[in-house]
């Protein structure tokens, strides 16, 4: 890890990973207003390209597997507020994608039922539906991954943290995340 930062919170680069519905958008815009830092979101531009087609998210998931495209520009944005610096990156592959450049790579887990009702919750699904179009979503993205990176989405060895959401309310995990930040840069 490349440690960039050296204690100044201002070239900070932290990325939130973790799969659908474990809190990673709440979690990194949380940590960037804490710090102070720019918040980047690779699934909100993904959904952005797909709005802009007029396609559902899983609509738009199934044609990037045709086309690696649209992967790569949201890859090729990440990696720009990386080199940027000063910033919280959320997305599954924000971890991978920001390389050496990240200073912390935390990973969020949650049980999959804890994700589907959160994901139910917020899109206005039954716990069914959720559940099928989540998992539908994710073995589409794990297989387009692996075959456009060669990155197993399973594997959480570069990860610095990894973190069960369920355990904790919102704010605690915020509070343990910050933490978390706050050691590493007293370390530095």
């Amino acid at each position: 890890m490349a440690a960039r930062s050296r204690g100044r919170v201002g070239r900070l680069v932290i990325t939130v990973s973790g799969l659908h519905g474990t809190g990673k958008s709440t979690q990194a815009k949380r940590l960037a207003e804490a710090f102070g830092l720019r918040y980047f979101s690779a699934g909100v531009m993904f959904r952005e390209m797909a709005r802009e087609r007029g396609l559902s998210l899983l609509e738009f998931t199934k044609m990037a597997e045709g086309d690696e495209e649209f992967d790569r520009l949201v890859d090729e944005r990440t990696r720009v507020e990386a080199e940027r610096g000063g910033v919280v990156l959320d997305g599954l592959l924000s971890g991978w994608m920001a390389g050496d450049l990240a200073d912390l790579r935390i990973f969020l887990s949650a049980p999959d039922e804890a994700r589907f009702r959160r994901i139910g919750r917020r899109d206005g699904l039954s716990l069914d539906e959720a559940r099928r179009r989540t998992l539908e979503r994710e073995r589409r993205e794990r297989e387009r991954f692996m075959r456009f990176y060669k990155i197993d989405i399973n594997d959480l060895t570069i990860y610095d943290l990894i973190l069960n959401t369920e355990l904790f309310p919102p704010e605690g995990t915020a509070r343990i995340l910050k933490k978390v930040v706050e050691e590493y840069l007293a370390a530095r």
